[in-house]
């Protein structure tokens, strides 16, 4: 009997639905069709295309598709780093910006003895008058500002214009830094990294809900890539004696290098339904000269009410809350005690100590946010608890100073940068397992405020404390 091919039943399925000679409408398995497609009509659709596009699942992967997956994957590994570079260097560079250590504009190297602002001679530590928390405060900041507004608007700015902003933001960072002469105008230079990077990280980790959740994996492994490099480059570039002015300069590649990911090597997201490839090309790579909102799928967050939001974020608070404090903890550390760490008996000065600090942080952030594949934390909650604990540990050293070697300091902010790592890879990796297709991308850019409160929250409170001990004789 002949039979009119209509269409599958769903996109992903096995069964087809036709409609025989007497009218009547039927299922069938696609190896029917296969084995007598003499039999069958085909009325609508190339079906054999369309079977290998949407299950994917019952053979081998296609050629072109792992590409794109790979292509995908360094996307989001080089935009993570690219996004976090700028703000990772402005801390690496805090204890340079507020002492006033660098070379004028014609010279190539850094002075040798540079000239510091005024120091609190008449504390027991070497401080500078004013704490390097400054500096967090104003690479944090205006992120808090962004995340606490993203879930309630930013989803209706197409991404492409949030990006070119982000870019453009991070190279202004390092010229207005480099050609500074005051603290002022570097702390400016200071906001506008933290503009770009949390404007990047609302808009990336919102993009991943476009994509495989593995590139959520990829994207923190390139945040914690941006730390180690960032750091790392910061201190070998002075340390072989370029000046901080000019080495700055000589990052604004990695500005050029976010735009070029984002354009050139993502691709399109996977439509997720029929006729959702024009939906989600609109969504992720609206023309930049488009003023229209992106038209959004029935099922995305730009349609929840202001109840589901709430209800939504109710649910990740036990996401939120062990993150907020593992954050808090460390970089309380960072900005607040990391400058009162002084050994006065090592070989390093007091800026080279700071230095290295920042990147054998980074360098342990590095590893845990690439470990997801290898080690999976479910409970956050104990990684807050551990790094509450590194907290008092080194709060206790700088009031008691009983560590005996800097070394061992080395090693306790080793441990605190794997700490918190693991806790902002796991936590959004738990976050998008937990969440609904429908939820997730709001869920993703609701919970990036964590680690940004947490950060701020350090921030207020390092300044005073900064104060308090360095008036101590």
């Amino acid at each position: 009997m002949s039979q009119t091919l209509i269409r599958p039943i769903a996109a992903n399925s096995e069964l087809l639905l036709t409609l025989d000679s007497s009218g009547d409408l039927n299922l069938i398995p696609w190896e029917a069709v296969l084995a007598h497609g003499g039999a069958f009509r085909i009325l609508r659709v190339s079906i054999p295309h369309q079977r290998e596009e949407t299950a994917p699942e019952s053979r081998l992967p296609l050629p072109d598709s792992q590409g794109a997956h790979w292509k995908n994957a360094m996307g989001f590994w080089l935009l993570g780093l690219c996004n976090n570079f700028s703000y990772v260097v402005m801390l690496s560079a805090a204890h340079d910006i507020l002492s006033h250590q660098r070379a004028s504009g014609n010279q190539s190297h850094v002075d040798p003895e540079p000239m510091p602002i005024p120091h609190n001679n008449s504390s027991r530590f070497d401080c500078n008058s004013v704490s390097t928390a400054a500096v967090l405060l104003a690479d944090i900041l205006p992120t808090l500002v962004i995340k606490l507004l993203a879930p309630l608007g930013l989803h209706l700015l197409p991404y492409s214009p949030r990006v070119l902003v982000s870019g453009v933001c991070a190279a202004g960072s390092f010229i207005l830094v480099a050609f500074s002469h005051s603290v002022g105008t570097s702390l400016c230079g200071v906001v506008l990294a933290s503009i770009s990077s949390g404007l990047g990280e609302v808009t990336f980790l919102s993009l991943t809900s476009f994509y495989p959740r593995a590139v959520i994996s990829w994207w923190s492994s390139g945040t914690g890539g941006a730390g180690l490099l960032g750091a790392l480059s910061y201190l070998g570039l002075t340390q072989a004696g370029l000046s901080p002015q000019h080495t700055l300069l000589s990052m604004l590649g990695i500005p050029a290098l976010l735009l070029a990911s984002y354009f050139f090597l993502l691709t399109f997201p996977e439509p997720q339904d029929p006729g959702g490839e024009e939906e989600a090309e609109r969504a992720a790579r609206q023309p930049l000269i488009s003023n229209e909102a992106p038209e959004s799928k029935p099922d995305t967050s730009s349609n929840l009410s202001l109840q589901e939001r709430w209800t939504v974020f109710k649910g990740l608070l036990c996401h939120i809350i062990p993150l907020v404090l593992v954050y808090f903890a460390e970089y309380f550390i960072n900005q607040g005690l990391f400058e009162l760490l002084f050994f006065r008996n090592s070989s390093l000065s007091h800026a080279q100590q700071y230095r290295w600090y920042q990147m054998l942080y980074q360098a342990g952030v590095f590893a845990s946010r690439s470990s997801l594949r290898c080690c999976h934390i479910r409970f956050t909650w104990a990684l807050a608890l551990l790094q509450c604990l590194n907290l008092a540990l080194l709060l206790a050293d700088v009031w008691l100073s009983f560590l005996p070697s800097i070394y061992l300091v080395f090693l306790i902010i080793l441990f605190e940068g794997l700490l918190g790592g693991a806790a902002y890879v796991n936590t959004f990796y738990n976050i998008a397992q937990e969440t609904t297709d429908e939820h997730r991308e709001f869920a993703m850019a609701a919970a990036c405020i964590s680690d940004t409160l947490g950060i701020s929250l350090s921030g207020i409170l390092a300044l005073p404390l900064h104060n308090f001990l360095c008036h101590l004789s």
